[in-house]
């Protein structure tokens, strides 16, 4: 069998101390934190599109790094892919991955023509999967780089579109089902729109539920049972998107009775103007949480740059939401992530998931550490402690009436005590942890 990266050997553990930039510094599978094995807590996954296809390309210029092969067909470039992605999965010890259907296979001349390739690159997956034992973290449709999708696809204002969008997610779905995938996710890359102007909002946005439950239903008919996640993005391609953060998809999903959680990346956190621990915070507080997308953005441009984690205290406050939902039971830590464009050569794909694995080690470490320490639990506790007795204690149980706050105000006079909310004296909590 063919070796893609023959001067790369298997990732394995290092410590701290070691210098060899294809080690793991922090990232011990099979150490026990939490009462579970850093592998089984962290469920770390690949991203087809960027691990095996992304080449350094941006709007300003051509590709950087190289991953052709030799090969110059297009059906034969997809089959190496897959022994070159496989390779990548064994030797950084990554248990998951995820793909979109056209990151595995190239589009056809038509829809028939795009199913019979998919079903033969999906022949030589399944076998490496069975070979490897690596597992489908989710599947997922490219519903947003055809020409086709110009104006959406759930929400195009184009019924032709709908049509074809729906076929397509119908093959993406019975392959996630043949490839016992864990979970399906659905990203409207193009579901928003540019100007209102143009724009019969009501419409596209009952029709991308008229979408959703087509395909969710028909998924659940052929024996689909993972879950089903919305990944939330506020802008890009789009100038507005409909998914555009936590809140917003909640809404949506709540508005027409869908039973989805989210799959969260960080870097459209930022994008929506929030902390990737607000929108975890979001999703594990009204119920909705699934999956990671981990990666981070530059706070610096304005678009979805998707690196590598690197921020340790972002990884540690986003673990601490993880450990606090609970962990993952559906979901798991996938990097939609890539090497920058000038980070090209083949190891730089193995020494980018390198550093993201050991940055969100140390944030699980971390994160466990401020859990079993306490004091941040005990401090937002004692912040709320008016509720559990007098007038609070009634506010929460839903028995007072307006009248009766009324009365309690003018006999209270003014509000003339507060606490400290001691920011700074939580955020000197967290570093101590980090760094004692």
């Amino acid at each position: 069998m063919q070796e893609y990266y023959p001067n790369v050997p298997q990732v394995k553990f290092e410590g701290p101390k070691s210098d060899n930039p294809l080690a793991f510094k922090f990232y011990n599978p099979d150490e026990i934190v939490a009462g579970k094995k850093m592998k089984d807590h962290l469920k770390f996954s690949a991203a087809y599109w960027h691990t095996i296809c992304a080449s350094g390309a941006d709007m300003f210029g051509l590709p950087t790094a190289d991953k052709t092969w030799g090969k110059s067909d297009p059906m034969a470039l997809a089959e190496a892919k897959v022994g070159a992605f496989f390779e990548i999965l064994e030797k950084l010890q990554l248990e998951f991955f995820a793909f979109h259907d056209r990151d595995i296979a190239p589009e056809g001349a038509n829809l028939a023509e795009s199913n019979r390739r998919l079903d033969k690159i999906v022949d030589l997956i399944e076998a490496a999967m069975k070979k490897s034992g690596k597992k489908l973290l989710w599947g997922t449709a490219n519903l947003f780089s055809n020409p086709r999708y110009m104006h959406g696809a759930g929400t195009s204002c184009n019924p032709d579109a709908f049509a074809f969008a729906a076929a397509q997610v119908k093959k993406a779905l019975e392959i996630t089902v043949r490839l016992n995938g864990s979970g399906y996710t659905f990203w409207g890359g193009r579901e928003g729109y540019e100007t209102l102007l143009n724009t019969n909002m009501g419409l596209e946005l009952d029709n991308m539920a008229r979408f959703l439950r087509l395909t969710t239903e028909y998924g659940r008919s052929i024996g689909f049972k993972g879950a089903y996640y919305i990944e939330p993005k506020p802008k890009e391609p789009t100038k507005h998107q409909y998914d555009f953060d936590a809140a917003t998809v909640i809404g949506f999903l709540r508005k027409y009775g869908f039973d989805m959680k989210l799959n969260l990346e960080a870097n459209h956190g930022t994008l929506a103007g929030h902390t990737f621990q607000h929108e975890l915070r979001v999703a594990r507080t009204e119920g909705f949480f699934g999956s990671v997308d981990a990666n981070i953005g530059d706070l610096l441009l304005g678009w979805d740059t998707d690196q590598f984690p690197n921020d340790v205290y972002d990884t540690s406050l986003a673990m601490y939401e993880i450990l606090k939902a609970g962990g993952f039971t559906t979901g798991g830590l996938n990097f939609d992530a890539k090497a920058r464009r000038a980070s090209y050569q083949p190891e730089d794909v193995f020494i980018s998931h390198v550093m993201g694995m050991d940055a969100m080690a140390l944030g699980l470490r971390i994160a466990d550490k401020l859990i079993q320490d306490g004091r941040l639990d005990k401090f937002v506790e004692e912040r709320y402690a008016g509720y559990r007795s007098g007038i609070g204690k009634k506010i929460l149980s839903g028995s007072v009436t307006i009248e009766e706050l009324e009365k309690y105000a003018i006999e209270l006079g003014d509000v003339t005590t507060n606490t400290s909310g001691r920011q700074e004296y939580l955020e000197g909590i967290l570093n101590q942890i980090m760094f004692g």
